[in-house]
């Protein structure tokens, strides 16, 4: 959805945890390279502010707790916003957390949705909240990552995985790859006759240098190895994408695996929406 000034709506959904400052900046980077308004939305379960309390004492303490969390917004935002030039709108509200943002989804229709990447047991990885979102929503998701984190005004080293199809074609993947160091890295698990190899992609009319992992127990490992070597601090991956050759398919198990092994940030394109159990 796009606007007088801006081509793309940006939604961070927060926690308030300490990771937030980290997610703030990789967000702001991506909104100034693909010029994306910046929306910051948090819910807080009541149950969280009030115990046992009489219906007044209760309302008096989620006044209380009001004040206190706009607060903590503001600290988080202000300084952020002030450093690279950039609005940073806030809203937050009390009930059900993935009701609510359920509800603010719909209603705000953001094109990109920004989570923090949560540290956790690979295999366990997509739960809760980012599992919920990438089921919920069918557009376009950024993990941002604690510690790789996207540095505003500084160009980003993106990478591929499993190649560049018709689904990636998005024009704010073109605003994103302008933006990026050159040449491309593209990674893909499959068969090839070389470890890797130098192309022009006919989509995104770029140099990208392939590298091609052979499937095995070691290719998450491998991949990550690379990824490092490479300095890539955003990897896209194409949920949509789905091949009829064996090994060359990126499906919702594998990209749970790859997101808790890697330490980038992952963009997640749109299209179908994943349910990972």
């Amino acid at each position: 959805m796009k606007n007088n000034t801006n081509k793309y709506k940006i939604l961070v959904l927060s926690d308030l945890k300490k990771s937030t400052n980290a997610t703030l900046k990789s967000t702001v980077s991506l909104a100034k390279m693909i010029n994306g308004s910046i929306e910051f939305f948090h819910v807080k379960k009541p149950s969280d502010v009030v115990e046992k309390e009489s219906q007044l004492s209760a309302m008096r303490t989620i006044n209380k707790g009001h004040f206190a969390i706009e607060k903590e917004i503001q600290d988080l935002i202000t300084p952020i916003s002030k450093d690279y030039g950039v609005n940073i709108n806030y809203s937050f509200t009390y009930g059900n957390v993935k009701d609510e943002m359920r509800k603010y989804i719909k209603l705000n229709k953001p094109d990109i949705i920004v989570l923090g990447k949560r540290k956790s047991k690979p295999l366990n990885f997509m739960y809760g909240i980012t599992n919920f979102i990438l089921k919920e929503h069918d557009g376009v998701i950024m993990l941002a990552d604690n510690d790789n984190v996207l540095e505003p005004n500084k160009d980003i080293s993106l990478g591929l995985l499993n190649g560049v199809e018709e689904s990636f074609n998005l024009e704010f993947i073109e605003d994103l790859i302008n933006q990026t160091q050159k040449p491309l890295k593209s990674f893909k698990i499959g068969k090839s006759d070389s470890d890797t190899s130098t192309k022009t992609n006919k989509h995104i009319n770029k140099k990208v240098i392939e590298y091609v992992f052979e499937a095995s127990d070691n290719t998450t490992d491998n991949l990550s190895n690379y990824v490092s070597k490479n300095n890539i601090n955003l990897l896209c991956v194409n949920r949509e994408k789905k091949s009829t050759v064996k090994n060359e398919n990126t499906s919702a198990s594998d990209i749970k695996t790859f997101i808790g092994k890697l330490n980038v940030s992952f963009l997640v394109t749109g299209g179908q929406r994943l349910s990972v159990q």
